[in-house]
């Protein structure tokens, strides 16, 4: 035990003496898949919430169950954080990460491992930003949610900063991107959640200079691949089409990449939004273009364009993404308007007004959907009927900007100073 908090307290040395020489990356310690069958179960989407949108990437946790109604009673705790932030929360096996930035400059960042029961700290990580810290006052250095492949977490920043650890919180590997690429200027801040898939951690790291997209290796940090991207502010996340492809959106549309290489197996090109993410479900990819476009991607051609399903303009989404739930597709309008359309068809279902202004994508059990507003007002809505219902609503009173993430034993929002549990 003493040689593992030694171990531990090394490492804490190792990221705050050596991030500013060039060097940033850092080897550690290697974990093994036995360790973590919790996590295991996490990257094979069976249970937690392991990266933005969830396991499935459609913002759904079909074993999970959000609480039937929303009350003061369904607070299960509330803790407080050590910084600032608006990314989401990873959920694997009991344990919870979230990441913070604080100081002046933001340029302290936290990686912060929790018990799911009652929010108690289990371990905490500090290191130093490498790169540039500004951002708009709106958002925070810690605004990408960081994702698992079931073994390490890997934790990435606005300063290009990027941890992996393993779930007990020994640092693994530690890379500083700024250093080896140096122009990377967005004044409002980076945004894009990585994606961890078939060995290899997917970066976008888009901007209106230096302009790319990293694989890296997910066991050492290092390169697998580089490919420039197109030079504009973009703050959209890569989707997992499947464990070799993903989907990496910018203001040009959408490019499916290979992650063995980052070659380009096709692409659509008729343009997509930069701060809402596509969401993908049942092999259909709903992309922010146009309103929503939907495209058949599980089986196109090297070389071919994706088949466009439709589109339709009725159901444009605004800061939030887009969620995908059954054969229903769900958006929340820059009007604060919450609208339901057929995924095979684009038709519109029916809409529901509800309060806003919203910045976090909603989440979905199957059969409610619980949407999160600036102000911290949770709202529930059963989607199981002909038409929606407004069921409950819960007051949290905090600005919360964060996606919220559901898993078997609850719903987890978090603010820029506190993380909360909403119980069954």
């Amino acid at each position: 035990m003493n040689n593992a908090r030694n171990s531990a307290r090394i490492a804490m040395r190792l990221v705050l003496v050596i991030l500013t020489p060039a060097c940033c990356l850092v080897a550690a310690r290697q974990a093994s898949a036995q360790q973590q069958p919790a996590a295991q179960q996490v990257a094979a989407g069976r249970t937690g919430w392991p990266r933005f949108l969830g396991p499935g990437g459609d913002g759904v946790a079909a074993t999970a169950s959000l609480p039937a109604e929303l009350t003061q009673a369904s607070r299960s705790w509330s803790v407080d954080l050590p910084g600032r932030g608006l990314s989401g929360v990873l959920v694997a096996g009991g344990k919870l990460v979230v990441t913070c930035s604080s100081g002046p400059e933001q340029s302290r960042l936290h990686v912060v491992c929790l018990d799911t029961a009652d929010g108690h700290t289990l371990w905490h990580r500090q290191f130093r930003a490498t790169g540039r810290t500004m951002c708009h006052a709106k958002t925070s250095v810690a605004a990408a949610t960081p994702c698992t492949d079931g073994v390490r977490i890997f934790a990435a920043f606005s300063s290009n900063d990027v941890a992996c650890l393993d779930f007990d919180g020994n640092l693994l590997w530690l890379r500083g991107i700024t250093s080896d690429y140096a122009n990377v200027s967005n004044s409002l801040g980076m945004a894009s959640s990585p994606v961890a898939t078939d060995g290899t951690l997917v970066l976008q790291v888009e901007n209106d200079s230096e302009s790319y997209a990293l694989g890296l290796d997910a066991a050492t940090g290092a390169n697998r691949w580089k490919i420039e991207r197109p030079k504009a502010a973009n703050w959209t996340s890569p989707a997992v089409l499947r464990s070799d492809l993903v989907a990496l959106q910018s203001k040009t549309g959408i490019d499916a990449v290979r992650v063995a290489d980052g070659s380009v197996a096709w692409s659509y090109g008729d343009g997509a939004s930069t701060i809402p993410s596509s969401c993908l479900h049942g092999g259909v990819l709903c992309v922010p273009s146009h309103g929503i476009t939907a495209l058949a991607v599980e089986a196109v051609e090297a070389g071919a364009q994706p088949k466009q399903l439709w589109r339709s303009n009725r159901l444009s989404p605004g800061t939030a993404s887009p969620i995908a739930v059954g054969d229903t597709v769900l958006a929340i309008s820059k009007g604060d308007v919450l609208t339901a359309g057929s995924l095979a068809t684009g038709e519109r279902l029916w809409q529901l007004r509800v309060e806003g202004p919203f910045s976090a994508t909603p989440v979905s059990d199957g059969s409610r959907v619980a949407c999160v507003n600036e102000k911290g007002l949770v709202q529930l809505v059963d989607i199981t009927g002909a038409e929606p219902k407004l069921v409950s609503s819960l007051d949290l009173a905090d600005e919360i900007l964060a996606s919220p993430a559901l898993a078997d034993d609850g719903l987890y929002l978090r603010s820029n100073t506190k993380l909360y549990k909403l119980g069954r």
